[in-house]
């Protein structure tokens, strides 16, 4: 069993979840990282704070101390507008502080956005395939069940 949490984007603090727990119970967008036999559970779920990340300081111990093997920086930061420019400094903190790994995406990137991002230089310019790149090889099937 792999335990998991997950930080999601400030913007995005009233979510619900929805698309993370579903991927994560599919092992579906960077989840499929993980075997498909290897059962994944939720130890932690909270917000970075909303800009400049001020939860990144704490949230990761808290979720560490429910016993997080790997924190996840979910796909909202990512696909927000503009996507989350501390995307690579909230990675290199938390590893450094926690030694704990942080993987960059949670759900498969939904069609709409993708289609929107295209359009625009952020990911290209930030080099976001390499950043995340569990999160650009899913099948247009896989992104249109995520709209």
């Amino acid at each position: 069993m792999k335990k998991i949490g997950i930080i999601i984007c400030g913007r995005y603090q009233t979510c619900g979840g929805g698309k993370c727990l579903r991927s994560l119970n599919e092992h579906e967008g960077a989840f499929k990282i993980y075997p498909k036999d290897e059962e994944l559970r939720l130890v932690g779920y909270s917000y970075c704070g909303g800009c400049p990340g001020g939860n990144i300081e704490y949230v990761p111990e808290e979720m560490i101390k429910n016993g997080a093997e790997v924190i996840h920086l979910a796909t909202g930061v990512v696909v927000g507008y503009p996507p989350c420019p501390r995307i690579k400094q909230f990675k290199q903190f938390i590893e450094a502080r926690y030694n704990i790994p942080v993987v960059i995406g949670t759900h498969p990137l939904p069609t709409k956005y993708i289609t929107e991002h295209e359009k625009l230089p952020f990911w290209d310019n930030a080099n976001m395939k390499e950043i995340a790149p569990e999160l650009f090889n899913d099948t247009k099937e896989m992104a249109d069940s995520y709209n």
